[in-house]
């Protein structure tokens, strides 16, 4: 199984971009982040006629999450299923070829001390207490836009980034403690080395200069990581007209 992740940073502004490039890549499932637009206004057309199935979780303007797979989608549910009110469309979970796919698309979270920022603390411990519902010893693989650098060499320049969103030290044991239910990163598996990046700021040439943050992550249950036998960033796809601000991340399983 190859899987993608994508944040396109909305799906009508990147969709030739996107077809493209699921047709040079042709991966089996894909999970895409910030579609910006709510599910009748999603186009199904162009992926329906290459083969995708579709299970999406949209909204209008904002977020939105789905999960595209050349095989058949089942028992597909969205949201984080518990009593919270909360209408952010965040994540979509299915399953294919006897794998739990989640596609999660964590909050910003603002600057540090903000509501949004205490937002996204809380949903992301929402997010360990979903994953509590479920078995660690099941193949599940959580890929997504986690918006959250886990260590120093995630980050260009991380004493410039010490304390600022998408790197504090609360956000980061947040992260920690959603990995620690019994995932883990399946970049690290393959990549120990520190420079590698899959969002650059549109602003100030980030990409030029090759500012950037790994912020998207394909994290996996032990059935799945022991049998991951490649995870890298597509680091071309972030280059061109109308790109979006991050790059694919794409890891192969032996199932």
């Amino acid at each position: 199984m190859k899987l993608a992740t994508w944040n396109v940073n909305s799906i009508r502004a990147r969709l030739d971009r996107a077809l493209a490039w699921l047709d040079a890549n042709r991966p089996d499932v894909v999970c895409l982040q910030e579609l910006k637009v709510e599910v009748d206004g999603f186009p199904r057309e162009p992926f329906e006629a290459a083969g995708w199935h579709l299970a999406l979780h949209g909204q209008k303007t904002y977020n939105g999450v789905g999960i595209l797979a050349r095989a058949p989608l089942t028992d597909v549910t969205r949201g984080l299923e518990d009593d919270d009110p909360d209408e952010q469309a965040r994540l979509i979970a299915a399953t294919v070829g006897g794998v739990r796919v989640v596609s999660a698309y964590f909050p910003n979270g603002g600057d540090t001390g903000s509501d949004k920022y205490a937002y996204k603390l809380r949903w992301m411990g929402r997010l360990r207490r979903w994953l509590d519902r479920h078995d660690p010893a099941a193949p599940l693989v959580l890929a997504g836009d986690f918006n959250v650098a886990p260590e120093d060499r995630d980050v260009h320049d991380p004493a410039a980034w010490a304390g600022q969103t998408l790197f504090s030290e609360p956000e980061k044991e947040a992260l920690r403690q959603v990995a620690a239910w019994g995932l883990r990163d399946t970049f690290r598996k393959h990549h120990a080395e520190g420079g590698r990046y899959s969002w650059w700021d549109y602003r100030g040439l980030s990409f030029i200069r090759d500012q950037g943050l790994r912020i998207d992550h394909v994290w996996a249950t032990a059935p799945l990581y022991e049998v991951c036998r490649a995870c890298d960033i597509d680091r071309e796809a972030r280059k061109g007209k109308n790109a979006s601000d991050h790059a694919p991340v794409v890891a192969t399983f032996d199932v």
